[in-house]
């Protein structure tokens, strides 16, 4: 009867809620935030497990989030997401709906308030040591690699022994950095057994300095990497790599410049196919080492890349460096019409990530895929490294540039576009809005804030008329009820 006249108060005459974090506050924060902002991630520096968490870091949520102009300005800084959500749809986009955002707003300049605590929204079991679930391999660095604080780049290989008799088939792979302010990014790749056993035994420490690459002749595709905002994707049905029997894997780690002495413990999870792989993934390097940029100035660097037969793109990875500005990629097919392919219109190089459509992305065979990056030369740049700017040209090392493209594709096949590149998001309990497991009070007062406040929820269309309303809550109360 409670639920039923509150309902009534919030729907039929406007009765003045007070937001409060248990019910409104908390459900958005959970799931947008805490994946990232708790231990051992990436925002483990600004943990947001609980209330007093997020209470004690209100007003900095609410400027990342919005801005400190009121409260609001034109581009937030949180969630990170660097690509334009309105040139391409990609996998797994980071992102607050305006209305969300005003909501957490709204609850700061209200005072914070906490509501009750029994009906605060459950925290998603996030998998420890892993950002998709239990890996079926784990390797971890025979001993921690002492990254000396010289303010110098530091590119070491460092090589695991598979030991595998037989091939393993891949669903995915994924680089955990032990110590995330030291680790940039990596990239892996395998090679034969023991093919870098004289580079290790060269070197008095553990790995090998391979400043460029692996320096190796006999190295495949890339079949991973980590960079900051890195998420790992796992292939989806038959789709995957194959990694051939008595191999070892192999990754170059980019230790950036740092000011003070560090150490890095990292490790690499393996994860199997649970079904045979039919279609191998492919690997091309889209990228150009003959350019120049000139101090003062902004340089516009476009190249072009011919796709002869069909592809359907898996994932691609635009990169430059400090002095890079934006990255817009698109093809052209033999008919003229224009593919969307991924546009960054504020290059960050503290946050990268191989981006996936959320389907397999067809590019028909005689297109052309073109791709542009701008950089910044110039003193309003403010991650210029030369002050004066100097003249600057490729090269690896944190202070060159770079433009670089791993594409990630396989041959299409008729029906590529349907097949979707993200975990399907089945709802198993029609009604349980917070994934309990049950259905509640909690389901409906979320049930109640997703109408008010029109925030998408899984699992809330009861009558499945492609609407939620209040048909929707009168329903899961008369479940509830029995």
């Amino acid at each position: 009867m409670i639920v039923m006249k509150k309902i009534i108060l919030y729907l039929l005459i406007g009765f003045v809620y007070t937001i409060n974090f248990s019910e409104d506050i908390s459900p958005i924060i959970y799931n947008n935030c805490t994946s990232c902002h708790r231990p051992n991630e990436i925002g483990a520096f600004l943990p947001l497990e609980n209330y007093q968490d997020v209470y004690n870091n209100r007003s900095l949520i609410a400027y990342v989030i919005g801005g400190d102009d009121d409260l609001r300005h034109g581009n937030p800084i949180m969630p990170p997401w660097p690509p334009d959500r309105e040139f391409s749809t990609l996998l797994n986009e980071r992102y607050l709906e305006d209305n969300e955002i005003d909501l957490v707003i709204d609850w700061v300049q209200q005072g914070a308030p906490q509501g009750n605590p029994d009906l605060e929204y459950p925290i998603p079991e996030f998998p420890e040591g892993s950002t998709l679930g239990e890996p079926d391999l784990v390797f971890e660095m025979e001993e921690s690699y002492f990254v000396e604080g010289n303010y110098e780049d530091d590119y070491r290989c460092f090589v695991f022994s598979l030991d595998n008799q037989e091939e393993i088939e891949m669903s995915a792979i994924e680089f955990r950095p032990g110590n995330r302010e030291a680790v940039h990014h990596a990239i892996i790749t395998y090679i034969p057994h023991g093919a870098a056993d004289d580079l290790e035994n060269e070197d008095n420490q553990y790995g090998y300095e391979c400043y460029g690459g692996f320096n190796l002749s006999n190295t495949t595709d890339l079949i991973g990497g980590y960079a900051p905002g890195l998420s790992s994707v796992e292939y989806p049905e038959n789709i995957g790599r194959t990694i051939p029997t008595n191999s070892d894997i192999i990754v170059q780690v980019h230790y950036a410049p740092l000011l003070t002495d560090q150490e890095d413990l990292s490790s690499i999870n393996i994860f199997f196919k649970d079904q045979p792989i039919e279609r191998e993934i492919e690997q091309e390097i889209f990228d150009y080492w003959e350019f120049y940029l000139p101090p003062n100035q902004e340089t516009t660097v476009t190249r072009n890349l011919y796709i002869p037969s069909s592809v359907s793109l898996v994932n691609i990875l635009p990169h430059s460096h400090l002095l890079g500005k934006s990255w817009e990629i698109y093809a052209t097919t033999f008919e003229g019409d224009i593919i969307p392919i991924i546009k960054i219109p504020e290059w960050d190089f503290d946050w990268q990530s191989f981006y996936y459509p959320e389907y397999l992305l067809k590019i028909p065979g005689g297109s052309t895929i073109t791709a542009t990056c701008v950089y910044d030369n110039t003193t309003n740049n403010p991650n210029n490294p030369n002050d004066p700017p100097e003249l600057v040209f490729p090269g690896q090392g944190t202070d060159d540039e770079m433009f670089f493209i791993p594409i990630e594709f396989i041959p299409y096949l008729p029906g590529d576009e349907e097949i979707y590149l993200g975990d399907s998001e089945d709802c198993s309990l029609i009604g349980d809005i917070n994934s309990d497991e049950g259905l509640n009070v909690l389901d409906v007062v979320l049930l109640v804030n997703s109408i008010l406040y029109d925030i998408e929820s899984t699992c809330s269309d009861l009558n499945s008329d492609g609407t939620i309303n209040i048909l929707d809550i009168v329903l899961l109360i008369e479940i509830i009820l029995g």
